[in-house]
C-alpha cells in the first residue's frame, strides 16, 4: 500500500492522472563567461542554442581551460563541478557531454590556462512526467502522483507518493520509460513496484 507523501508544485502545462511517475526539475540554464581575470586569446565559447545542457548535467560551475596553445587551435580540458575530467575539446570543434558548446578562434591566439567557466543554475524543483530524454533533471524518475491534477493553465499544488508499494499496470509512464526501467530507481527511493496480474 501507499505509504509517505507529500505536497508538490505540478508545471503549468501538465495534465496527469493518478498513477503518473514524476520526476523533479532540478537543472535549470546554463551561462558561460571567461575565467576570472580574463582571457589573451579572443576566441569565445558559445553554448549549443537548441540544448546546452544535456541529460546527466550537474549543478554548479563547469571548467573549460586551455591545455595546449596553438596558432589559430588550441585544446581546451572541461571538469565538471566535482572536477571530474570529460574530455578534451579543440578550438573550431564542437564538445557534447554533460554540456554542449564551441569554441572558435578570435584574432588572438588562446593561451595555457585561458578558459571559461560554464554555470548550470538549479532548476526549479516542480515537478513534471518523467521522460527518459529529459535533460532538466526530470528524466530521473521520483514520486508518484497521488491525485489527478491538472495544471494546463498554470503550476499547480499536486500530492504525490514519496514511499509505497505501487501496482505497476497502473501507473503512467512518460516516452523512454516502462516499469522495467524505473523499477530499480524508485526502488532505491522506497517505492516498489508490483505485477499485479489482471489489474
Amino acid at each position: 500500500m501507499p505509504l509517505a507523501h507529500k505536497k508538490v508544485t505540478l508545471l503549468s502545462g501538465e495534465n496527469r492522472s493518478r498513477g503518473a511517475v514524476l520526476g523533479v526539475i532540478a537543472i535549470g540554464a546554463a551561462v558561460s563567461a571567461a575565467k576570472a581575470g580574463g582571457n589573451t586569446g579572443t576566441g569565445a565559447l558559445t553554448l549549443d542554442v537548441t540544448t546546452p545542457v544535456r541529460a546527466g548535467a550537474k549543478v554548479g560551475v563547469y571548467r573549460v581551460r586551455c591545455i595546449a596553445a596553438a596558432a589559430n587551435s588550441g585544446t581546451f580540458r572541461v571538469e565538471d563541478p566535482d572536477g571530474i575530467v570529460l574530455g578534451d575539446v579543440v578550438v573550431g570543434g564542437t564538445f557534447d557531454d554533460d554540456l554542449k558548446f564551441a569554441i572558435a578562434d578570435g584574432g588572438t591566439d588562446f593561451i595555457v590556462d585561458d578558459g571559461f567557466d560554464i554555470t548550470v543554475a538549479a532548476g526549479s524543483g516542480k515537478v513534471k512526467l518523467s521522460a527518459a530524454a529529459a535533460v532538466d533533471g526530470s528524466a530521473i524518475p521520483d514520486l508518484i502522483l497521488a491525485e489527478a491534477c491538472d495544471a494546463s493553465a498554470g503550476d499547480k499544488e499536486a500530492l504525490v507518493y514519496t514511499r509505497g508499494d505501487f501496482n505497476q499496470n497502473s501507473l503512467t509512464f512518460g516516452a523512454g520509460h516502462t516499469a522495467a526501467t524505473v523499477r530499480d530507481i524508485l526502488r532505491a527511493k522506497g517505492i516498489n513496484l508490483v505485477n499485479v496480474k489482471g489489474a
